[in-house]
C-alpha cells in the first residue's frame, strides 16, 4: 500500500489533485491532505481523506504531517518571495519523514525562462536535485484562470489589457494541471520532467474574443507597455512588487515564455485539455 500526501490541499490545485487521485481509483484512506486551516477541510474529511494540519513555515508540524507518507505532491506556495524558504521546509521535513518521491509543481521551462516568477521554482528544483529523494517535476504553464481573473473588468470596460503584444500562449485549466499531477504521482518514473501546457494556441486578441463570445459583450485587447500595465495593476490594488512581477510575466509571454508545443499534459491525462472558452463560460455561471 502506498500513502500519498498533497500540500495546499484546500487550494484549487491541491484539492483538484486529491479529487483526481480518487477519481482515478486511489482509496481516499491512502491520501493525506496537508492543510493550513482545518476549518476549510471539511469536504476532504467527508470524502474519507486523512487531514493533517501544517503550515509551510512550521517545520515540526510538516515533519509530523509527512510521517508515513510514501509519495508527496508539493504544490508550490502562493506567497511570491517566500516560496523557496517554505518549500525548503517541506523538503527538509520530507527527508526526515522518509518520503520516497516528491512531485513538485514548478513553472514552464523553469531552467531557461526569463520570467521573474521562475526564480524560486528553479531554486526549489535545484534543492530537490541535491536531496537524493526521487523527484518528478511538473512544469506548469499558465492557468486559463489567470486570464479569467480579468473577465469581469474586461466585460465592464470592453477592454482586456495586458503587455502580451502578439504573443501566442498555451493555457490550460487548473483542473487539467491537477489531474496531470495526480497521474504523475501515481505513475511517473523518478526523474521525469513534464512541460505542461494546453492544446490551444491563443493570442491575447483571441482571449479578448473568448470573453466577448462568452459574455455577449464587446471586448477588445489593449496592449500596454510593461511599465504602464504594472501601474494599472497597482491602481487596481495589486501590491507594487507583485504588479511588477505580473507585468514581467506578460512581457515575457510576448517573447514566447508561455508558448510551447509540448504534448505532455494531454499525454499524461490521456485526453485533450479543457477548452479556454469552457473555462470562461464556467466563470460566468
Amino acid at each position: 500500500m502506498t500513502t500519498y500526501a498533497v500540500t495546499g490541499a484546500t487550494g484549487g490545485l491541491g484539492g483538484g489533485a486529491i479529487r483526481a487521485l480518487i477519481e482515478r481509483g486511489t482509496n481516499p484512506a491512502d491520501i493525506v491532505a496537508i492543510v493550513r486551516e482545518e476549518a476549510k477541510a471539511g469536504a476532504l474529511r467527508d470524502a474519507g481523506v486523512e487531514v493533517r494540519v501544517a503550515d509551510y513555515a512550521d517545520l515540526a508540524a510538516l515533519e509530523a504531517a509527512l510521517t508515513g507518507v510514501d509519495k508527496l505532491l508539493l504544490v508550490s506556495g502562493s506567497e511570491v518571495g517566500q516560496r523557496f524558504p517554505q518549500h525548503s521546509n517541506v523538503i527538509k521535513a520530507a527527508q526526515t519523514a522518509g518520503v520516497r518521491l516528491i512531485a513538485y509543481t514548478s513553472i514552464l521551462r523553469a531552467d531557461s525562462t526569463e520570467m521573474l516568477l521562475a526564480d524560486e521554482h528553479l531554486q526549489t528544483e535545484k534543492l530537490l536535485a541535491s536531496t537524493g529523494i526521487d523527484t518528478v517535476l511538473l512544469r506548469n504553464g499558465w492557468y486559463s484562470e489567470n486570464y479569467v481573473q480579468s473577465l469581469a473588468p474586461a466585460i465592464d470596460t470592453g477592454v482586456f489589457a495586458g503587455s502580451g503584444g502578439t504573443a501566442v500562449v498555451n493555457p490550460a485549466a487548473r483542473a487539467d494541471y491537477a489531474d496531470a499531477a495526480a497521474v504523475a504521482l501515481l505513475e511517473a518514473p523518478a526523474g521525469a520532467i513534464y512541460e505542461l501546457v494546453g492544446d490551444e494556441s491563443l493570442t491575447y486578441a483571441d482571449i479578448a474574443g473568448a470573453f466577448a463570445t462568452a459574455s455577449g459583450r464587446p471586448v477588445s485587447y489593449q496592449d500596454l507597455p510593461e511599465a504602464d500595465y504594472a501601474a494599472g495593476l497597482v491602481a487596481a490594488g495589486v501590491p507594487d512588487g507583485f504588479a511588477a512581477t505580473l507585468a514581467n510575466s506578460d512581457a515575457s509571454a510576448a517573447r514566447g515564455a508561455l508558448a510551447s508545443d509540448s504534448t505532455d499534459l494531454a499525454d499524461l491525462r490521456g485526453k485533450p485539455s479543457t477548452g479556454f472558452i469552457e473555462v470562461v463560460k464556467a466563470a460566468l455561471t
